[in-house]
């Protein structure tokens, strides 16, 4: 059941958009990661006018569309909300507005996504104030090819993500640090399968070969070699290496750690993440890395469609967005 609806949902993402993000001439060898956040939330599409128009009438004043998060509101409510699920095939509500534009923010700090003649904002009413111009249009181009049946929020992988930088990482930098300092121990690049198993032989030369490039690089870059392991719980790294990735992690602006979080959780590796972001590695050589051990047991095995084929798709979508918007948030 599971699968089925991951294929519905694959069926109905915009092949524009599908080509921007699994692209590998965008030359953005830069990536990241959304925040682990698990808990369901939803699109609220409304005024700024908390006053709602009398039945019979029709509101006449210059509203602005925001984005909020979840909230009981009574049946009444001429708010259009609706669960937001990226991977269930879930539409909000239907497309309100004809023409989507950017222009320069009121403060000249930044760029606005205008939705007709409203503005678009965050969760917390926040104008959603991008900071290129480049990455502004993308998320305009996001919305423009939404269908008229209705918005689908699973499509807006750029959007996520800058409600993320604008509004997540400032108010919880130092837990997205600690969270991504508590997992390092266990990063994939440092774990190797036993040796002494036959059933394992294969994918421990595989790693090997693949894995002690980008291990030679972190010594290299931060003066530490990293301890490689084969145990299940993983291994201790040396405090010296800890604290230098810390470091740098403090380091970010908002929309970096935002993508190096996102690309990290998909990727379940904090090496790789910073591997894109230090343009180590671009999406191919990521998503080779992160897949090593289900790309192996594939060839052995088979594909089994509706289920790797499907991964596949997913893991694209995620490590492609973070690479993009990493590349398109930054100043040249």
């Amino acid at each position: 059941m599971a699968s089925y609806m991951v294929r519905k949902t694959l069926k109905t993402l915009d092949p524009f958009s599908l080509r921007i993000l699994t692209s590998t001439r965008r030359h953005l060898s830069v990536a990241t990661a959304a925040g682990t956040e698990h808990e369901r939330s939803s699109f609220t599409f409304s005024s700024d006018n908390t006053d709602q128009p009398k039945a019979g009438t029709t509101s006449t004043s210059d509203d602005k569309v925001y984005i909020k998060g979840p909230k009981n509101t009574p049946a009444s409510s001429s708010s259009v909300t609706m669960p937001m699920s990226f991977m269930t095939g879930s539409i909000v509500g239907k497309r309100f507005y004809q023409k989507v534009t950017t222009r320069e923010a009121e403060d000249g700090n930044g760029w606005s996504v205008m939705l007709d003649y409203r503005t678009l904002k965050t969760p917390s009413k926040r104008n959603l104030k991008c900071p290129t111009l480049a990455l502004a249009k993308a998320i305009a181009a996001e919305w423009e090819y939404q269908q008229t049946d209705g918005i689908r929020p699973f499509t807006m992988p750029l959007m996520k993500l800058a409600c993320t930088a604008l509004e997540r990482v400032p108010l919880t930098r130092a837990k997205i640090i600690e969270h991504l300092m508590k997992k390092f121990h266990q990063d994939l690049v440092f774990c190797r399968a036993p040796r002494d198993n036959d059933l394992t032989k294969d994918l421990r030369e595989l790693q090997v070969e693949k894995f002690s490039p980008l291990i030679k690089w972190v010594e290299s870059e931060f003066g530490f070699k990293p301890v490689v392991y084969t145990s299940f719980f993983g291994g201790k790294q040396e405090e010296g290496l800890v604290k230098a990735v810390e470091n740098l992690l403090k380091k970010t602006d908002d929309c970096e750690l935002a993508a190096i979080d996102a690309i990290a959780a998909a990727a379940h590796s904090l090496i790789i993440a910073i591997g894109m972001f230090r343009g180590r590695l671009n999406i191919e050589q990521a998503i080779e890395l992160i897949r090593l051990e289900e790309d192996l047991q594939v060839d052995r095995w088979g594909l089994v469609e509706g289920g790797h084929d499907v991964d596949i798709a997913d893991l694209r979508v995620q490590i492609s967005s973070a690479a993009v918007f990493l590349g398109l948030s930054r100043k040249h």
